[in-house]
Protein backbone atom coordinates (compact mmCIF):
# COMPACT_ATOMS: atom_id res chain seq x y z
CA UNK A 1 0.00 0.00 0.00
CA UNK A 2 1.49 3.30 -0.80
CA UNK A 3 0.85 6.32 1.60
CA UNK A 4 0.94 9.68 0.15
CA UNK A 5 1.78 13.27 1.97
CA UNK A 6 2.11 16.49 0.47
CA UNK A 7 4.60 18.92 1.44
CA UNK A 8 3.70 22.39 1.06
CA UNK A 9 6.14 24.85 -0.90
CA UNK A 10 6.35 28.27 -2.31
CA UNK A 11 3.10 30.28 -1.46
CA UNK A 12 0.56 27.77 -2.67
CA UNK A 13 2.55 24.65 -4.30
CA UNK A 14 2.44 21.02 -3.04
CA UNK A 15 5.28 18.50 -3.49
CA UNK A 16 3.97 15.21 -3.30
CA UNK A 17 5.29 12.20 -1.23
CA UNK A 18 4.79 8.49 -2.21
CA UNK A 19 5.86 6.10 0.73
CA UNK A 20 5.89 2.25 0.87
CA UNK A 21 5.93 0.85 4.32
CA UNK A 22 9.55 0.51 4.40
CA UNK A 23 10.09 4.56 4.98
CA UNK A 24 11.24 4.03 0.93
CA UNK A 25 9.99 7.20 -1.16
CA UNK A 26 9.38 9.09 -4.54
CA UNK A 27 8.56 12.58 -4.28
CA UNK A 28 6.83 14.47 -7.47
CA UNK A 29 7.70 17.85 -8.84
CA UNK A 30 9.85 19.63 -6.40
CA UNK A 31 10.06 22.94 -6.85
CA UNK A 32 12.95 23.73 -4.04
CA UNK A 33 14.83 21.30 -2.30
CA UNK A 34 14.91 22.47 1.63
CA UNK A 35 11.76 21.61 2.48
CA UNK A 36 11.90 18.21 0.87
CA UNK A 37 15.60 17.52 2.62
CA UNK A 38 13.77 18.65 6.16
CA UNK A 39 10.93 16.24 5.78
CA UNK A 40 12.63 13.01 5.22
CA UNK A 41 15.40 13.49 7.34
CA UNK A 42 12.71 14.05 10.38
CA UNK A 43 10.54 11.63 9.13
CA UNK A 44 13.67 9.23 8.42
CA UNK A 45 12.86 8.80 4.61
CA UNK A 46 14.89 7.67 2.44
CA UNK A 47 14.64 8.74 -1.29
CA UNK A 48 14.44 6.53 -4.25
CA UNK A 49 13.31 8.82 -7.35
CA UNK A 50 11.91 11.70 -8.17
CA UNK A 51 9.06 12.15 -11.05
CA UNK A 52 8.45 15.54 -12.80
CA UNK A 53 5.53 16.68 -14.56
CA UNK A 54 6.57 19.41 -17.13
CA UNK A 55 9.46 21.86 -17.17
CA UNK A 56 8.32 24.64 -15.18
CA UNK A 57 10.66 26.02 -12.01
CA UNK A 58 8.20 25.49 -9.54
CA UNK A 59 8.31 21.89 -10.70
CA UNK A 60 11.96 21.54 -10.98
CA UNK A 61 14.09 23.82 -9.15
CA UNK A 62 15.15 21.63 -6.41
CA UNK A 63 16.33 18.65 -8.76
CA UNK A 64 20.01 19.30 -8.96
CA UNK A 65 20.05 19.90 -4.84
CA UNK A 66 17.84 16.75 -4.26
CA UNK A 67 20.00 14.92 -6.77
CA UNK A 68 23.45 15.68 -4.83
CA UNK A 69 21.88 14.89 -1.81
CA UNK A 70 20.83 11.79 -2.52
CA UNK A 71 23.37 11.00 -5.68
CA UNK A 72 21.90 7.32 -6.48
CA UNK A 73 17.86 8.60 -7.43
CA UNK A 74 16.23 8.17 -10.71
CA UNK A 75 14.49 11.26 -11.95
CA UNK A 76 11.54 10.52 -14.67
CA UNK A 77 10.19 13.21 -16.77
CA UNK A 78 9.10 14.00 -20.19
CA UNK A 79 10.81 13.28 -23.36
CA UNK A 80 10.20 16.08 -24.97
CA UNK A 81 10.93 18.82 -22.86
CA UNK A 82 14.36 19.75 -21.39
CA UNK A 83 14.74 19.69 -18.09
CA UNK A 84 18.46 19.42 -16.74
CA UNK A 85 19.29 16.17 -13.83
CA UNK A 86 16.67 13.87 -15.87
CA UNK A 87 17.50 10.34 -15.84
CA UNK A 88 14.72 8.64 -17.38
CA UNK A 89 12.59 10.33 -20.13
CA UNK A 90 9.37 9.23 -20.66
CA UNK A 91 6.14 9.76 -23.16
CA UNK A 92 2.47 8.85 -23.51
CA UNK A 93 1.79 5.27 -23.07
CA UNK A 94 4.94 3.56 -21.24
CA UNK A 95 4.85 2.48 -18.25
CA UNK A 96 7.19 2.82 -15.04
CA UNK A 97 6.80 0.95 -11.33
CA UNK A 98 6.75 2.40 -7.83
CA UNK A 99 7.23 0.44 -4.67
CA UNK A 100 5.13 -2.46 -7.08
CA UNK A 101 2.31 0.02 -8.45
CA UNK A 102 2.37 0.43 -12.42
CA UNK A 103 1.99 4.27 -12.95
CA UNK A 104 1.22 4.32 -16.87
CA UNK A 105 2.67 7.69 -18.93
CA UNK A 106 -0.40 10.04 -19.77
CA UNK A 107 0.17 13.06 -22.30
CA UNK A 108 -1.25 15.88 -21.01
CA UNK A 109 -0.05 18.97 -23.33
CA UNK A 110 -2.07 22.18 -22.63
CA UNK A 111 -0.04 24.22 -20.17
CA UNK A 112 3.30 23.08 -21.72
CA UNK A 113 3.80 21.24 -24.49
CA UNK A 114 5.57 18.06 -23.26
CA UNK A 115 3.39 17.75 -19.56
CA UNK A 116 2.51 14.58 -18.47
CA UNK A 117 0.84 12.77 -15.90
CA UNK A 118 1.48 9.93 -13.92
CA UNK A 119 -1.49 7.23 -13.64
CA UNK A 120 -1.72 4.81 -10.96
CA UNK A 121 -4.36 2.60 -9.03
CA UNK A 122 -7.30 5.24 -8.32
CA UNK A 123 -4.96 7.69 -8.76
CA UNK A 124 -3.30 10.54 -10.66
CA UNK A 125 -0.52 13.29 -10.56
CA UNK A 126 -1.68 15.61 -13.19
CA UNK A 127 0.85 18.60 -12.20
CA UNK A 128 -0.78 21.79 -13.67
CA UNK A 129 -3.34 20.42 -15.71
CA UNK A 130 -6.51 19.95 -14.00
CA UNK A 131 -6.48 22.09 -10.85
CA UNK A 132 -9.63 21.33 -8.25
CA UNK A 133 -12.84 23.88 -9.99
CA UNK A 134 -10.41 24.98 -12.65
CA UNK A 135 -7.14 24.00 -14.88
CA UNK A 136 -3.86 25.39 -15.91
CA UNK A 137 -3.55 28.17 -18.12
CA UNK A 138 -1.86 27.75 -21.40
CA UNK A 139 1.47 28.70 -21.44
CA UNK A 140 2.99 26.81 -24.85
CA UNK A 141 -0.21 24.55 -25.95
CA UNK A 142 -3.46 25.21 -27.34
CA UNK A 143 -6.68 25.17 -25.98
CA UNK A 144 -7.31 22.33 -27.98
CA UNK A 145 -5.04 20.30 -26.25
CA UNK A 146 -5.98 21.54 -22.97
CA UNK A 147 -9.54 20.82 -24.04
CA UNK A 148 -8.13 16.47 -24.95
CA UNK A 149 -6.00 16.04 -21.73
CA UNK A 150 -9.05 17.37 -19.73
CA UNK A 151 -11.04 14.71 -21.44
CA UNK A 152 -8.63 11.77 -20.94
CA UNK A 153 -8.41 12.84 -17.18
CA UNK A 154 -12.13 13.23 -17.00
CA UNK A 155 -12.93 9.47 -18.57
CA UNK A 156 -11.23 7.76 -15.64
CA UNK A 157 -13.11 6.82 -12.45
CA UNK A 158 -14.94 8.86 -10.64
CA UNK A 159 -13.61 7.48 -7.46
CA UNK A 160 -9.67 8.46 -9.11
CA UNK A 161 -8.09 10.61 -6.82
CA UNK A 162 -6.51 14.05 -8.48
CA UNK A 163 -3.15 15.23 -6.99
CA UNK A 164 -2.65 17.86 -8.86
CA UNK A 165 0.56 20.40 -7.50
CA UNK A 166 -1.35 24.04 -6.22
CA UNK A 167 -3.51 25.48 -3.86
CA UNK A 168 -6.16 27.35 -5.93
CA UNK A 169 -9.36 25.72 -4.89
CA UNK A 170 -10.79 28.73 -3.15
CA UNK A 171 -9.77 31.10 -6.24
CA UNK A 172 -10.90 28.75 -8.84
CA UNK A 173 -14.32 28.39 -6.92
CA UNK A 174 -14.86 32.26 -7.35
CA UNK A 175 -14.77 31.64 -11.23
CA UNK A 176 -16.58 28.94 -10.94
CA UNK A 177 -19.45 30.12 -9.37
CA UNK A 178 -19.54 33.68 -11.15
CA UNK A 179 -19.74 31.05 -14.40
CA UNK A 180 -22.45 28.75 -12.93
CA UNK A 181 -23.76 30.33 -9.69
CA UNK A 182 -27.13 28.25 -9.79
CA UNK A 183 -25.16 25.03 -9.28
CA UNK A 184 -26.24 23.77 -5.90
CA UNK A 185 -22.76 21.16 -5.89
CA UNK A 186 -20.75 24.01 -6.26
CA UNK A 187 -22.14 26.43 -3.39
CA UNK A 188 -22.00 23.35 -0.70
CA UNK A 189 -17.98 22.52 -2.07
CA UNK A 190 -17.48 26.35 -1.67
CA UNK A 191 -18.52 26.04 1.94
CA UNK A 192 -16.61 22.94 2.77
CA UNK A 193 -13.76 24.54 0.69
CA UNK A 194 -13.91 27.72 3.03
CA UNK A 195 -14.41 25.52 6.57
CA UNK A 196 -10.71 23.38 5.19
CA UNK A 197 -8.56 26.82 4.33
CA UNK A 198 -9.78 28.54 7.32
CA UNK A 199 -8.35 25.86 9.38
CA UNK A 200 -5.44 25.77 7.05
CA UNK A 201 -6.09 22.52 6.09
CA UNK A 202 -5.41 21.23 1.69
CA UNK A 203 -8.60 21.20 -0.37
CA UNK A 204 -6.73 18.57 -2.68
CA UNK A 205 -6.39 15.75 -3.42
CA UNK A 206 -10.11 16.12 -5.10
CA UNK A 207 -11.64 13.06 -6.93
CA UNK A 208 -12.81 13.25 -10.87
CA UNK A 209 -16.14 12.34 -9.46
CA UNK A 210 -16.08 15.69 -7.87
CA UNK A 211 -14.88 17.61 -10.75
CA UNK A 212 -17.13 16.37 -12.77
CA UNK A 213 -19.61 18.09 -10.66
CA UNK A 214 -18.08 21.62 -9.97
CA UNK A 215 -15.29 22.44 -12.48
CA UNK A 216 -16.42 24.40 -15.47
CA UNK A 217 -14.18 23.26 -17.57
CA UNK A 218 -15.45 19.96 -17.51
CA UNK A 219 -18.76 21.19 -17.87
CA UNK A 220 -19.11 22.86 -21.13
CA UNK A 221 -21.84 21.36 -22.54
CA UNK A 222 -24.22 22.50 -19.13
CA UNK A 223 -27.01 25.08 -20.06
CA UNK A 224 -25.92 27.44 -17.60
CA UNK A 225 -22.50 27.69 -18.12
CA UNK A 226 -23.26 27.99 -22.22
CA UNK A 227 -25.57 30.88 -21.41
CA UNK A 228 -22.87 32.69 -19.30
CA UNK A 229 -20.46 32.49 -22.58
CA UNK A 230 -22.90 33.38 -25.16
CA UNK A 231 -22.19 36.56 -24.85
CA UNK A 232 -18.71 35.96 -25.58
CA UNK A 233 -18.67 33.88 -28.52
CA UNK A 234 -21.54 33.00 -30.99
CA UNK A 235 -19.78 29.18 -30.94
CA UNK A 236 -21.33 26.90 -28.61
CA UNK A 237 -20.02 23.58 -28.84
CA UNK A 238 -17.60 22.30 -26.17
CA UNK A 239 -14.52 23.20 -27.55
CA UNK A 240 -15.54 26.80 -28.17
CA UNK A 241 -17.04 27.24 -24.52
CA UNK A 242 -14.18 25.84 -22.78
CA UNK A 243 -11.93 28.54 -25.11
CA UNK A 244 -13.52 31.33 -24.19
CA UNK A 245 -14.31 30.15 -20.39
CA UNK A 246 -10.19 29.98 -20.23
CA UNK A 247 -9.28 32.85 -21.66
CA UNK A 248 -11.97 34.04 -19.42
CA UNK A 249 -10.10 32.88 -16.53
CA UNK A 250 -6.98 34.47 -17.28
CA UNK A 251 -9.03 38.19 -16.77
CA UNK A 252 -10.40 37.01 -13.90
Amino acid sequence: MLNIKSIPAFRDNYIWLIQNRDQHCVIVDPGEAGVVIDYLESNHLTLDAILITHHHADHTGGISELVRHFPHINVVGPASEAIPGITHSVAGGDQIEIFGHTFRILDLKGHTLGHIGYLGESLVFCGDTLFSAGCGRLFEGTAEEMWHSLQKLSALPDDTKVYCAHEYTASNLAFALAVEPENPELQAYRDEVNRLRAHHQPTVPTTIGLEKKVNPFLRPDQAEIIKSVSDRTSDLDPLSVFTVLREWKNEF
